[in-house]
């Protein structure tokens, strides 16, 4: 896939520059903090922060007592993950085969990782999320709504990458996590007026 490769190599490329870029995005967005919050307050059980960057979700949910931890397809992101959080878990994965067996985890936290993921390929994803949890086990995602997709040539500091971003709509993303057999729980739309708006969707298995 070369979408996969292109997006790894990209986020090998920012790993120092994205880390210092989101090291405050809980202090600036008390919105995640509070969905954070809830999250691991009525998740039941270990989770995998998939998609976990240089783990700062993964620490703040280990912080509320969550036994957290993370996944990423960048090395380099699971290099800075394992500097800065050496107490935790970090291991380099991908969502498209995620290394966890089934019925493993209460709770798969997902923020802004899946924008990555090629429609044709969410359901598949979805799949595995669904797969690692356990019944009644909880899904956490974040992702920008909007419709098409970004390819994203540079960024964090200006340095070169290719990744692209897939924006989509609540309906779309609630539909596709209805078939992998998930529960709608609730949705949270972020920020409406900005151009590029977000939003946050929790499911149940």
């Amino acid at each position: 896939m070369t979408w996969l490769a292109d997006t790894r190599t990209s986020y090998d490329t920012v790993a120092e520059s994205y880390a210092e870029f989101v090291s405050d995005a809980l202090e600036k967005q008390p919105y995640l903090r509070a969905a954070l919050t809830l999250f691991a307050s009525q998740v039941d059980g270990p989770v995998a922060d998939v998609g976990c960057g240089p783990g700062h979700f993964t620490a703040y949910l280990a912080s509320l007592g969550v036994d957290a931890s993370g996944i990423d397809l960048s090395p380099a992101m699971i290099g800075l993950a394992r500097r800065a959080h050496p107490d935790l878990r970090f291991e380099v994965g991908s969502m498209t085969d995620l290394p966890r067996p089934d019925a493993s985890v209460a709770g798969v936290l997902a923020s802004w990782s899946l924008i990555h993921i090629p429609d044709d390929d969410v359901p598949g994803v979805l799949g595995h999320f669904r797969r690692v949890l356990r019944p009644g086990g909880l899904l956490m995602i974040g992702y920008h709504v909007g419709a098409g997709t970004r390819l994203k040539t540079e960024g964090y500091g200006g340095h070169p990458m290719r990744v692209h971003i897939h924006l989509r709509q609540p309906w779309w993303l609630a539909r596709h996590v209805r078939k992998a057999g998930f529960t709608i729980d609730a949705e949270w739309l972020l920020d409406p007026e900005n151009k590029t708006p977000q939003a946050i969707l929790f499911a149940s298995a």
